[in-house]
């Protein structure tokens, strides 16, 4: 895996690039395949920020030959407990980071390294909402829309503009999101959009997939599983 920026001196460490936002600029970390090119897929970060964990899933997926960017949509900050993470998701403007997501697709779709014509989004918890705002405001441009646990201030009201596969990962014991309403919202996706949904529903608990554990709810094995469903469903429908 190699890096196709080397870090420029921000806020956050895990900061590499800079990429053109609504006029202005944004941040984040992006990273490509030992081979230089691939696919393009956004990561979109959990209320923490952008950190370990957010770094780690652009990294796997740069070993799994995508070219993978996770804005920043903290500005550099970084959550360490609950209470700080849950303002940090109150104040974030949602049309701004939306912007900055928009923003990401472009420079993906632009950059030499990519191979794809569209690009895939994979997002969890807050990220996993703004996964598909992403994909309802790009439409075409995003071809598959990986939610994990989606929760928070960017959830669509409808499904009309989008165009992506969809592939949801959810806790049956969630308690940030009860199981029930991501089966409606299942239901709500197929209806509205039209588009091909999956959603599959694991013995976890919300964040199941953060094997750095900030909630104590990390479950490897569904984790695993998700993940390699996530991959091969990137590779389906990101060309």
């Amino acid at each position: 895996m190699t890096s196709p920026a080397s870090p420029g001196g921000f806020d956050n460490p895990r900061q590499n690039v800079t990429f053109p936002s609504n006029g202005g600029s944004a941040h984040g970390y992006l990273a490509a395949p030992a081979s230089g090119r691939g696919p393009g897929v956004v990561v979109i970060q959990e209320w923490w920020g952008l950190d370990d964990h957010i770094a780690d899933v652009v990294d796997r997926l740069a070993s799994e030959g995508f070219v993978a960017l996770a804005p920043d949509l903290f500005g550099g900050r970084v959550a360490h407990d609950s209470d700080q993470a849950g303002r940090l998701m109150q104040e974030l403007p949602v049309e701004q980071a939306a912007q900055a997501l928009g923003g990401a697709v472009d420079f993906l779709l632009k950059h030499d390294a990519v191979t794809s014509s569209t690009v895939g989004a994979v997002g969890f918890c807050m990220g996993g909402g703004f996964v598909l705002l992403l994909a309802t405001q790009q439409g075409e441009r995003v071809s598959a829309a990986v939610p994990f646990y989606g929760v928070g201030p960017a959830v669509p009201r409808t499904y009309r503009g989008l165009r992506a596969a969809v592939q949801g990962h959810y806790g049956e014991r969630d308690d940030f999101y009860p199981v029930e309403k991501a089966r409606a919202l299942e239901e709500q996706i197929r209806e509205e959009a039209g588009v091909p949904v999956e959603f599959f529903y694991y013995p976890a608990a919300h964040a199941f997939h953060n094997d750095k554990d900030k909630l104590g709810t990390y479950d490897s094995d569904s984790a695993e599983l998700a993940w390699s469903r996530t991959v091969d469903f990137l590779r389906e429908n990101v060309h």
